[in-house]
C-alpha cells in the first residue's frame, strides 16, 4: 500500500496566506452598505439581471435558428413558412437584449454614484483618524508612509472590491444557467471552462501580490516626490528655489525618483503581460478544440443547427464568466491587500484620554515642573533633564537659551502634546495628565514660532484660536484690538473677510510682522486662557516693534500666567522671572537684576547682545 504524503507545510502557508487576505472583504462590503444603502441594493438587484439575461438571450437565439432552419425546410417541402412564431421569438430576444443594455447603463450609473460617495466616506474616515492621533506619530517616518499608502488607494479600493464581489456573483449566475444548458450536451465542456482560465488567474493572483510589495516598498520614495512637488510648485519655498537656483536639481532629482520606480513598473508589466498572454493561449486552444467537438456533433446529426449555434455561445460566454469569476477572485485579492493599507493606518493606536479633571484641587497654585525629562520617540537623548520649575498667576516667566536647548519642547510638554518620560507636570495641585483635555487646552492660548498661516479669511485666522467663537466677528476685533492687528485689517479691502494667502482668487499676502499679530491675535482670542505662552512669535519684527507687542502683551496678561521665550534681551528683562536652559537643564534663574549680578552665562549673552548694539 502506498503511504500518502501529508501536505507540504510551505504549501499549507502560502494558502492561508492567500486566504487570510480576504479577511478585510467583510469590513468592506459593510462600509459600502453603510455609505449608501438603496445604490448597494440597486447594485444587487442590476447584478442579478445581468447575471440571469444573457443565457436567457443565448437560449432564445437557439430558438430563432430552429425556427428558420424548420421554415426553410417546409418552403422547400413546398408548404407555407410559418414565420410568425420565429419572429415572435425575434421580438422577445430584442427585448431582452434592449434589457440587458439597461441594465449594463443602469449598473455604470449605479457604480459611478457610489463611488463618489464612498471616496468621500473613506477620505473622511482617514481625515477623522488623523485628529485622533498624537504629534508624536504624525513625527513618525513609518507612519507617514502608512497615511501615503492609505490615502492613495483607499478611496478606489472599498468599491472596487465590493464591484468585484458582485461581478463574481453576477458571473456565478451566468455560467450557472450556462452549465444548465450546457449539461445537455456534455458534462465534461464544464470541466474544459475551468481548466481553460485556470492557469491565467494563478498568473494574475502571483503579479498581484508582486505589484503590491512594490507599492509598500516604494512608499518612501513617491512620499519624497510628493515633497518635491510641493517644494518647487509652493509660493513659500519658490523664491529660494529661485534665488539657489535649486530648481534644475531638485526637478532632477524627481526624474530620478521616476526611472526607479518606472523601471521597476515596466519588469513587473512585462513579465505579468507576457505570462498572462502565453496562459491565455490555453484558453484559446480549450475554446477551439471544444468548438471542433459541437461542430463534429453538429455534423453527425447528434445535435440541430441551432443547438451548435447556442452551445458556441453559450461555451464562449462561458468561458468568459469562468475567467470573469477567476479575475473578480484574483482581483479581490489584489483589493484586500491594498485595503490592508487603509484597515492598518485606521488600527493605528491612540493613547486614551483618561483624565475628566475640570477644577485643580489647589486653585491658584499654578503651573509647577517636578523632575521632569523628555526623550523624542525614537531617540535616547534626553531634550530636557529634570525640569523644576514654579509659575504662579499674575506672574510672567522667559525662557532663555541657544535653538535646539528645549524652550519649545517644554511648551509641547505644558499643552499636553507630548507626555514627560519622567517626572510630571501639575496645574493648580493636579498633574496634567488627569485634566480633561479640552478643559486644559482652553486654559493655554499658544504661539508658536512656525504658527499656521491659513489661507482663510483674516477673521477665520483670527478666530482660529478659539473654535467656539471661530465666526464671531466681535471676538474676532476684540482679539485683533489686544494683538495689534486691527489697525491694519480695518485698512484691507475687506476687513476682516479678506481673503489671506495667494492659493484663492482675491487673496492677500501680508508680511512676517503683521502674520505674527495676527497669530498673537489668534492666542487673545481664547478670553479663558489664563496661560499664555509667546514662542519667539515676533522674530520678524525689528526690535522696538517687539518691544512695543511685549508691552501690550504684559499689559493685557497682567493676571495670567505668561511665559516668554526669546532672543531678545529687550524683551526677556521684562518678564518676572528668567530661565536659563542649556541643552535640556536649567543651569540659571532669577531676575534680570539678579542673573547679571552673578555673570554667568545669562550675563554674558547679555552683554553679547548688547554689544551688537553699540
Amino acid at each position: 500500500m502506498i503511504k500518502k504524503q501529508p501536505w507540504n507545510n510551505a504549501d499549507d502557508t502560502q494558502v492561508l496566506r492567500f486566504l487570510g487576505v480576504f479577511r478585510y472583504s467583510k469590513r468592506a462590503i459593510e462600509l459600502v452598505w453603510t455609505t449608501s444603502k438603496k445604490l448597494t441594493l440597486a447594485m444587487a438587484a442590476l447584478t442579478l439581471l445581468a447575471g440571469i439575461l444573457p443565457a436567457m438571450a443565448a437560449y432564445l437565439g437557439q430558438l430563432i435558428v430552429d425556427g428558420v432552419v424548420m421554415a426553410m425546410s417546409e418552403r422547400e417541402a413546398g408548404g407555407i413558412a410559418d414565420t410568425d412564431q420565429v419572429l415572435k421569438v425575434l421580438m422577445f430576444e430584442a427585448l431582452i437584449i434592449t434589457l440587458l443594455a439597461a441594465v449594463q447603463r443602469a449598473t455604470s450609473v449605479v457604480q459611478s454614484l457610489l463611488r463618489a460617495q464612498l471616496g468621500q466616506r473613506v477620505n473622511v474616515i482617514i481625515l477623522e483618524k488623523a485628529l485622533q492621533l498624537e504629534l508624536a506619530q504624525f513625527e513618525d517616518s513609518e507612519f507617514y508612509d502608512k497615511l501615503t499608502r492609505a490615502r492613495r488607494e483607499a478611496s478606489s479600493r472599498p468599491l472596487s472590491l465590493v464591484k468585484r464581489t458582485f461581478d463574481l456573483v453576477r458571473n456565478s449566475i451566468a455560467l450557472t444557467s450556462f452549465a444548465v444548458l450546457l449539461w445537455q450536451f456534455s458534462p465534461w465542456t464544464l470541466l474544459v471552462l475551468v481548466l481553460g482560465a485556470l492557469p491565467v488567474f494563478l498568473a494574475e493572483t502571483k503579479f498581484s501580490g508582486d505589484a503590491f510589495r512594490l507599492f509598500r516598498w516604494r512608499s518612501p520614495e513617491t512620499r519624497m516626490q510628493m515633497y518635491l512637488e510641493t517644494v518647487l510648485a509652493r509660493e513659500d519655498s519658490a523664491k529660494e528655489v529661485q534665488l539657489f537656483q535649486l530648481g534644475p536639481r531638485l526637478l532632477g532629482r524627481y526624474k530620478e525618483i521616476f526611472t526607479r520606480l518606472y523601471q521597476a513598473d515596466r519588469a513587473l508589466t512585462l513579465r505579468r503581460d507576457s505570462w498572462g498572454f502565453g496562459l491565455g493561449l490555453i484558453g484559446t486552444v480549450a475554446f477551439y478544440g471544444a468548438y471542433v467537438w459541437i461542430v463534429l456533433a453538429t455534423v453527425e446529426g447528434a445535435i440541430s443547427l441551432g443547438q451548435m449555434t447556442m452551445y458556441l455561445l453559450l461555451f464562449k460566454q462561458g468561458q468568459s464568466a469562468v475567467s470573469d469569476i477567476l479575475a473578480a477572485i484574483s482581483g479581490m485579492y489584489e483589493d484586500n491587500l491594498y485595503l490592508s493599507n487603509l484597515y492598518e493606518y485606521l488600527e493605528q493606536s491612540v493613547a486614551p484620554a483618561l483624565g475628566n479633571l475640570r477644577e485643580g484641587s489647589t486653585p491658584g497654585d499654578g503651573i509647577r515642573f517636578e523632575a521632569v525629562s523628555f526623550s523624542y520617540p525614537g531617540t535616547t537623548n534626553l531634550a530636557l533633564n529634570k525640569i523644576d520649575l514654579h509659575l504662579k498667576p499674575g506672574h510672567s516667566l522667559a525662557l532663555v537659551g541657544e535653538n535646539g536647548s528645549g524652550k519649545t519642547t517644554l511648551i509641547k510638554l505644558l499643552a499636553r502634546i507630548y507626555k514627560p518620560s519622567s517626572g510630571r507636570i501639575l496645574l493648580d495641585g493636579n498633574d496634567i495628565e488627569e485634566w480633561a483635555p479640552s478643559t486644559l487646552r482652553k486654559r493655554i492660548g499658544v504661539i508658536f514660532q512656525d504658527f499656521v498661516r491659513f489661507q482663510m479669511q483674516v477673521g477665520e485666522n483670527v478666530g482660529a484660536g478659539d473654535v467656539d467663537f471661530f465666526e464671531d466677528e466681535t471676538r474676532w476685533q476684540e482679539a485683533a484690538e489686544k494683538g495689534m492687528a486691527a489697525p491694519f485689517i480695518e485698512k484691507m479691502p475687506e476687513g476682516y473677510n479678506t481673503q489671506l494667502g495667494r492659493w484663492f482668487k482675491g487673496g492677500q499676502e501680508l508680511s512676517g510682522g503683521q502674520w505674527q499679530k495676527i497669530a498673537l491675535s489668534r492666542a487673545f482670542m481664547r478670553s479663558q486662557a489664563d496661560i499664555l505662552v509667546l514662542d519667539e512669535p515676533t522674530a520678524a519684527m525689528d526690535a522696538e516693534a517687539e518691544a512695543t507687542v511685549f508691552e501690550h502683551f504684559r499689559l493685557h496678561a497682567k493676571d495670567k500666567m505668561a511665559i516668554v521665550i526669546s532672543h531678545r534681551f529687550s524683551t526677556v528683562r521684562m518678564a518676572d522671572h528668567i530661565v536659563v536652559v542649556d541643552g535640556g537643564s536649567v543651569i540659571e534663574e532669577g531676575s534680570h537684576e539678579s542673573l547679571l549680578a552673578a555673570d554667568g552665562r545669562y550675563a554674558h549673552l547679555f552683554h553679547l547682545q548688547a554689544a551688537g548694539y553699540q
